[in-house]
């Protein structure tokens, strides 16, 4: 008899094995997830919305249609958390802001699409920072969300809510966005893994828009494995996105079974290291990368001098696009509307809306955006900010003419207390500090546990960069540290995680 409680601890190509062989079925599964989730989210608040009805429904499907004999995916009745930023017909998707709070969308966004035609099951939607700014899920509208390995601390962000439910087992698959670092970031601050596709591999349809050149939806989960089958389903064209990449998706779950590097070139980027960098990780940094060596790579350090701007230029480029998406946000179209009592004009009731709706850094990356974007400051900021852009892609360029790819630790701290930064948004900023290149140059980057630092007991993250539409050197190289570390450890490093 399967004890239900153990099929939360098993990895998504465990648990679509038991299905398929029908050891379980796919109901029994969906069922434990949600049993989990109800004994453990009050404390973490991983989930905004649970779709306890839907959730089973697809669950009954899959299992209805391998008692017919149709062919399944190799996903099919995994359970899912969603970041709520994706669209998805018929339920809530408020992108942690009180200005979406209750919005129905009639549409389901690509990736939702596709999950459902794989036959994934989606449990609900995970909580964010509002419009996915932020970098801890503090910023959310309906409040934060903890980290399962201390829950007085933040989980990373914006994706908090799906890294979070992966780390108390609430689901053993998450999709999450990442603009600066937010699929990276919580999963190294939770112990998870979380990939960063090559801008455009992955279809921003339907994902409502913060920086629409930075934005990319991409897959985390606990193993890298787990991720690269993710991957594979909700990756490739989409003639809905005009910046989907025409191109067959590389093999990143043949590259993921494989995990060999040796012969590789791995190149260390020393402007991702050094000052404000808390030791523990450096440690854990350095033993990774002599973990490469030793697992036969040749390590090379390679100088990315541009590197030290991009933080500056981000945080002028991301939020001069989010001042024009969120335009849209007006109180005449869809969400919510205050002060239409009828003596107003269209423009008090936006201007009264926008502010009852948007949080704090909301207004903040808005009010920067416009400015960087007026006239006669143009040029200055946001067209400088263009530049650097530039001169960090061509140094990126030149790294991979000579190494196959680069690492580096994920963020320069582990998690840091519930509170510690709301009151110092520089502070904040900086923990994107070593994500933020991959995001401006469009490339494809991964993060995955490489140990808890001394100092505080919570988990360190390994960063893996590959050139554009080469994402399966990320999944080879991040398989072959991950088997190494686990051999080492004799176990995941989730197993470490206090239990809940």
């Amino acid at each position: 008899m399967t004890d239900m409680a153990e099929l939360t601890r098993l990895t998504a190509a465990e648990t679509a094995a038991r299905i398929a062989s029908g050891e379980v079925t796919a109901v029994e599964v969906t069922q434990a997830h949600l049993d989990r989730i109800d004994a453990v989210d009050e404390k973490v608040h991983a989930f905004l919305h649970v779709d306890r009805e839907g959730a089973l429904a697809t669950a009954r499907e899959v299992d209805a249609k391998r008692a017919r004999g149709e062919k399944l995916g190799p996903l099919a009745g995994v359970p899912l958390a969603l970041k709520d930023i994706f669209t998805t017909e018929g339920q809530p998707t408020t992108v942690g802001s009180k200005i979406l709070e209750g919005w129905i969308p009639p549409y389901d966004a690509t990736v939702t699409k596709r999950l459902k035609d794989a036959d994934v099951v989606i449990l609900g939607k995970t909580n964010m920072d509002e419009f996915a700014m932020g970098s801890s899920t503090e910023n959310s509208a309906y409040g934060p969300t903890g980290n399962p390995w201390d829950l007085t601390r933040i989980p990373g962000g914006s994706g908090g809510g799906s890294s979070a439910a992966l780390a108390s087992f609430q689901a053993p698959l998450a999709i999450g966005t990442d603009t600066g670092g937010s699929i990276r970031q919580p999963a190294a601050l939770t112990g998870t893994v979380g990939v960063k596709p090559t801008y455009g591999g992955v279809s921003r349809y339907g994902m409502v828009a913060f920086s629409s050149s930075l934005d990319q939806g991409g897959p985390c989960a606990r193993t890298v494995l787990d991720a690269a089958l993710l991957h594979e389903v909700i990756a490739g064209h989409d003639p809905m996105d005009s910046t989907s990449v025409d191109a067959p998706v590389p093999p990143v779950v043949e590259a993921a079974r494989s995990g060999e590097v040796r012969g590789m070139r791995v190149g260390v980027v020393p402007e991702l290291s050094g000052e404000g960098y808390q030791p523990g990780v450096m440690q854990r940094f350095d033993e990774s990368v002599e973990l490469l060596r030793e697992l036969g790579a040749e390590i090379v350090e390679v100088s990315c001098p541009s590197f030290t701007r991009a933080l500056a230029a981000y945080y002028l480029i991301a939020p001069s696009e989010c001042s024009s998406n969120l335009a849209r946000f007006d109180a005449m179209r869809y969400g919510l509307r205050v002060g239409d009592d009828g003596t107003r004009s269209a423009e008090e009731v936006t201007a009264l809306t926008r502010e009852a709706g948007f949080g704090d850094e909301v207004k903040r990356r808005v009010m920067l955006g416009t400015y960087a974007l007026s006239s006669g400051y143009y040029d200055a900021y946001y067209g400088s900010a263009q530049k650097v852009r530039t001169l960090i892609s061509r140094d990126f360029a030149k790294a991979f003419e000579s190494v196959d790819v680069l690492v580096s630790p994920t963020a320069p701290t582990t998690a840091f207390p519930i509170g510690e930064r709301a009151d110092d948004p520089m502070a904040m900023y900086l923990a994107d500090l070593c994500t933020i290149p991959s995001n401006l140059a469009g490339n494809a980057a991964m993060s995955l546990p490489c140990g808890l630092a001394p100092e505080d007991g919570l988990p360190v993250g390994l960063q893996i960069i590959a050139p554009a539409m080469a994402d399966d050197r990320l999944y080879r190289v991040g398989a072959a540290v991950e088997a190494a570390f686990q051999a080492r450890w004799g176990h995941p490093l989730l197993e470490e995680a206090p239990s809940l």
